[in-house]
């Protein structure tokens, strides 16, 4: 079945306090943008990869592009005004009888093998939501006063989040909702099921410095494992 990725760097990425996007910036000699670019290259030879920019981005984009192992299976659009709009843009770019991945360009940690778990369960499932359980105590406030909340019952989620086209395709084609934090909560309020998958606790969104710094030694590591398996 044909693969669609549709990586979404449509933010500011303000909170990063840089004086540019963070999927951007350098990590280990290379844009955060390109290690995302590569993971997914690499998780099947006829994958298509949508890219989804900031329109003043473009350009800077064309060039990462151009340094990756498989430019002429990226196609680079431009993002909306928010990321439903974003994800809706670069939708448009992806055919029907597909399996498509939808992704924060700044998960630039992920790996292939995420990537083709994911698909085998969208061939079965419709969907694939990458997801891993809440580690820390979580308390809720409400009216003024906070209580527990039983951790165990949480997950927090990640991309690639992962559809049969015909799923997520019908889903975008709502209006937008505020609600809509995500592309499961799309297509939930289209009134189908998503189902969880086991993510990945390396595959963290490249937020703030300290992120960062975390992602250049997870990559330095990864380097070390595959040195010295050969």
């Amino acid at each position: 079945m044909k693969k669609y990725a549709v990586i979404v760097a449509g933010g500011s990425g303000s909170r990063m306090g840089a004086s540019r996007p963070k999927q951007f910036l350098l990590l280990n000699g290379k844009p955060v943008l390109w290690h995302t670019l590569e993971a997914f290259s690499a998780a099947y030879n006829d994958m298509q990869i949508v890219l989804v920019l900031p329109p003043g981005f473009l350009e800077e984009g064309k060039q990462i592009i151009q340094t990756t192992s498989a430019p002429s299976r990226v196609k680079i659009v431009a993002g909306g005004a928010t990321r439903f709009h974003s994800v809706k843009n670069g939708l448009e770019h992806a055919a029907d009888n597909a399996i498509i991945f939808v992704h924060d360009a700044v998960r630039c940690l992920i790996t292939p093998a995420l990537i083709r778990r994911c698909y085998e369960q969208a061939l079965q499932k419709g969907s694939a939501i990458p997801a891993i359980a809440v580690t820390d105590s979580i308390r809720m406030i409400a009216d003024g006063k906070t209580r527990i909340v039983d951790r165990n019952a949480l997950r927090a989620v990640q991309t690639p989040q992962t559809f049969r086209a015909e799923i997520i395709l019908s889903a975008f084609k709502q209006e937008y909702d505020p609600r809509f934090t995500d592309e499961a909560s799309v297509v939930e309020a289209a009134g189908a099921d998503v189902f969880l998958i086991e993510g990945e606790k390396e595959n963290i969104k490249i937020t703030l410095p300290a992120d960062m710094l975390l992602a250049e030694q997870v990559l330095k590591n990864r380097s070390g494992a595959l040195s010295r398996e050969e």
